[in-house]
This record gives C-alpha cells, sequence and structure tokens, in this order.
C-alpha cells in the first residue's frame, strides 16, 4: 500500500481518498482503522457519564459479569460484553486473548512466554496481561495482519 500525503491550504476540511483495484484485506483494515479513530464508547466512572475514544483503549476485560475498559491511565466501566467488543472492533486491532480479556494490539510493546503455558503481553503503558495459549493462533493473525 502506498500512502501519499499532500498539503493544500485552500482545504477547509481534511479528506482521506482510498483508491484500489481490489478490496483485499489490507484495505479493508485500513478502512475499519480510519472509521473507528473518531468512534467512541459510553462508559462510566464513579457517578459520571465519559464517552471513551476506542483508539485510546488498551484493553477490555470481564470480572463478575461486569466489563472494564483500561486506557493508558484511567479505568472505566461500560456496559458492552466482551463478544460484542470482538465483533465490532476485530478490523481495529482487538483481538480476544483470554476468556476475560480483549486486547487492542496497537497498544502491545513486547510478547515473551511465562508459567503455566501462558504468554505474558507488556503494553506499552508498562502494564501486563496474560494471553491464554489457546488465543495465541488469534494474537499471531493479528499481529501479522498489523506488519503487512
Amino acid at each position: 500500500m502506498i500512502i501519499k500525503l499532500e498539503q493544500d491550504s485552500a482545504v477547509n476540511k481534511g479528506e482521506l481518498i482510498i483508491k484500489y483495484s481490489e478490496l483485499d484485506k489490507e484495505t479493508i483494515h485500513a478502512i475499519a482503522h480510519l472509521e473507528l479513530i473518531n468512534t467512541k464508547i459510553k462508559c462510566t466512572s464513579d457517578t459520571s457519564e465519559v464517552f471513551v475514544k476506542i483508539s485510546s483503549i488498551f484493553y477490555f476485560e470481564s470480572v463478575d459479569k461486569t466489563t472494564f475498559v483500561y486506557c493508558e491511565k484511567n479505568v472505566y466501566e461500560t456496559e458492552l460484553r466482551l463478544y460484542k467488543v470482538v465483533e465490532n472492533f476485530a478490523l481495529a486491532g482487538f483481538v480476544q486473548i483470554s476468556k476475560s480479556c480483549v486486547l487492542n494490539i496497537r497498544t502491545l510493546d513486547s510478547i515473551a512466554p511465562s508459567f503455566n503455558s501462558k504468554t505474558e503481553a507488556t503494553l506499552t503503558n508498562g502494564e501486563r496481561v496474560y494471553i491464554s495459549r489457546s488465543y495465541l493462533k488469534g494474537i499471531k493473525e493479528a499481529l501479522e495482519g498489523i506488519k503487512k
């Protein structure tokens, strides 16, 4: 994929044009990511409602039927269920890494083997989460999609 940037001072509002000969997987991922940049989900923090950009979310975790949203420094609660997160945001880089956790692959810094057939993932904010062995294939496929 070739990316061309062009500055034009006569333009009031930016415009992105994607040209392709065939709508392949790489193009679909790029479009999905661009569409989700400004998408926000409703969350709660203590007693107030906040809207969090999907691109700023590091991971979702479900504990006792409650879904938590982890950002770089803050944690929120949301009504979304993990299966809906995967369903709605998989093309934007969200991948299930355990029964109770969905990770934004773009926040992944490194992965390393750990104990009990798990793999430890270190995120760009220094936080660590564990990838279950049964979900390793999915994360490897997601990483392949990012590299291409």
